[in-house]
Order: structure tokens, then C-alpha cells, then sequence
């Protein structure tokens, strides 16, 4: 039924439009957006209406979500599918937002085999088939991190079973270039991370090859300059894989 799905799409953009004004205030805080090409911004445009249709925006613990709050959502959201396409966020239909950090019971096992349970506060979280799950502060306040992308990203590795690290590739990627240029990147940036280095990445990317993926897919887009110089190999990869080159696009 993919054909109505796409007749519903361009039906809903030939009669629907995001307030100019509303698309201004959202965007221009943004500065990772500022590169992007003309018809890229209005293929952004497109793709934020289509996620605030097609996705349940729902607000927790009280936190009313106004219209701003969404579209800042969904245009970051839709920036890793500017040339994917959004069926890349299929399979799945709501995003959850939070006023502030959440707690998330967290069960895990060490190398003894005893289970310990605690509870882990979040800024986001991406369940398999389930919701995004994002706080709202860090959305909108932390500088040094996107977290709304950081939680797509995962979504978009979850598309072939469980993150880790590697999204279905498009034909023509190897795999193995793949594999090489992240398993050395990742190897190197934990054994900084445990001789107590001051690392450029959040620490917080050494704990999964999922994690590395979805922090490096941050400053891939929000600084994508420096994201080459450190990773060269790893930036080629997500280069191919996201069908763009944000260390071009920022520097201009």
C-alpha cells in the first residue's frame, strides 16, 4: 500500500504549509541548518510537516507541547532523512517528551553473571518499535549535545533488529569498510575514555558501538568540520550513508 501512503503525502503538502513566521523561529536557532541548500531547506520543510502528521507528539508529566516545540522537533528529526526519506521511521508511531531528565529502570549483568537493577536518568531513549522519548531541556538547552538526533540515529540502526551500530547499509557501501573504520575509531576513543583522557565525544559513546554510532551521527551534522578531521574514515562512511556532507555544507 505504499502508494497511498505517497498519495496521502503529496496531497497533504499540495494543501498544507508550515506558518512562515513559526518555520522562522524554529529554524534560526538551529545553526546546523544554515548550510543547507534551497531546495534541501524545502525538502526539511516537507519532511517536518509530513513527522508532526504522521507521528504522535504527546507531552509527559504535565509538559504541554505547543506548536513550536514540535516543529523544533521534527525538523531536527527529519535533517538525518533529508535523503533517505521518512519510511525510514516506519514501524513505529509516537514521540514522548518529557519536561526534563527521566528515570528508566535499567537491568544489566556483570561479568560475574549477578544482575544488578537501578534506575538511570535519560535525556532521551528509543525504544525498538516503541516511542522516541526525548527531555525537553536538553532538547532546547544543551549546547553540547543533540539529543534529538542522537535518539533518531538509533532508530534508524534499530531498523535491522537491535542497535548496534550498524544501520542497513545502501547497495554499493561495504560493509567491511564499514566495520573497519568504526570498530578502530571505537576501540581507540574507549581506550582514551579508560586511561582518563580528555575525549573530544562524550564519554557517555563508549559505553555501546550503538552509542559511538548515535553521538558520532550528532556531530556529524552539528559539526561536521571537525567530525572529518578527527574520523576521517569513520565521517566517509556516514557520508555514504547519509547522503551528505555537513563538513562542506557548514564551512560555507
Amino acid at each position: 500500500m505504499g502508494w497511498l501512503k505517497n498519495w496521502r503525502r503529496r496531497r497533504l503538502l499540495a494543501h498544507h504549509r508550515i506558518d512562515e513566521e513559526l518555520w522562522r523561529s524554529v529554524t534560526q536557532p538551529l545553526p546546523f541548518l544554515r548550510g543547507l541548500r534551497r531546495d534541501e531547506l524545502e525538502r526539511l520543510r516537507a519532511l517536518a510537516l509530513l513527522l508532526l502528521v504522521e507521528k504522535e507528539f504527546s507531552g509527559a508529566h504535565g509538559l504541554q507541547l505547543d506548536d513550536a516545540m514540535r516543529l523544533s522537533i521534527a525538523v531536527q528529526a527529519a535533517l538525518p532523512v533529508l535523503h533517505l526519506g521518512l519510511d525510514r521511521y516506519d514501524e513505529w508511531s509516537e514521540i514522548v517528551v518529557y519536561p526534563g531528565e527521566f528515570r528508566v529502570r535499567v537491568k544489566e549483568t556483570d561479568e560475574g553473571g549477578v544482575v544488578h537493577e537501578f534506575d538511570d536518568e535519560r535525556a532521551g531513549e528509543s525504544w525498538q518499535g516503541g516511542p522516541v522519548v526525548l527531555s525537553w531541556d536538553a532538547a532546547a538547552h544543551a549546547p553540547d549535545m543533540n539529543v534529538v538526533i542522537h535518539e533518531f540515529a538509533h532508530k534508524l540502526d534499530m531498523a535491522n533488529g537491535a542497535a548496534d551500530g550498524l544501520p542497513p547499509l545502501h547497495s554499493g557501501m561495504d560493509r567491511r569498510a564499514w566495520t573497519a573504520a568504526f570498530r578502530i575509531a571505537y576501540e581507540g576513543f574507549c581506550d582514551a575514555v579508560d586511561r582518563g583522557r580528555d575525549t573530544w565525544l562524550d564519554p557517555y559513546a563508549a559505553q555501546h558501538a550503538s552509542e559511538f554510532f548515535a553521538v558520532l551521527s550528532e556531530k556529524f551534522f552539528t559539526d561536521g568540520a571537525e567530525t572529518r578531521r578527527r574520523y576521517p574514515d569513520v565521517y566517509e562512511q556516514l557520508k555514504r550513508y547519509y547522503r551528505q556532507d555537513p563538513a562542506t555544507r557548514n564551512s560555507t
